[in-house]
């Protein structure tokens, strides 16, 4: 498995982008997106820091179903 890398929220935010999410609201220091798969709906919340932890990243990584190695294709 590969590292997590460092990004910043803007970084994260296109390249879920790419990948069928979209930005529903912006709150403060917190983006809502969400992905409509055929059976559900997937939403996660991007901290609006620079640069993100990893380990944050890799738990929203985890909720959004990607993997670093998908993630790192969207860059």
């Amino acid at each position: 498995m590969s590292k997590v890398p460092s990004l910043n929220y803007d970084q994260l935010v296109r390249a879920l982008s790419r990948d069928g999410w979209r930005v529903i609201r912006q709150r403060g220091s917190h983006i809502r997106m969400e992905k409509r798969l055929a059976e559900e709906t997937l939403k996660i919340t991007v901290p609006a820091h620079e640069p993100i932890k990893r380990s944050t990243l890799s738990h929203l990584l985890k909720e959004a179903r990607i993997q670093v190695v998908q993630l790192l294709a969207l860059l």
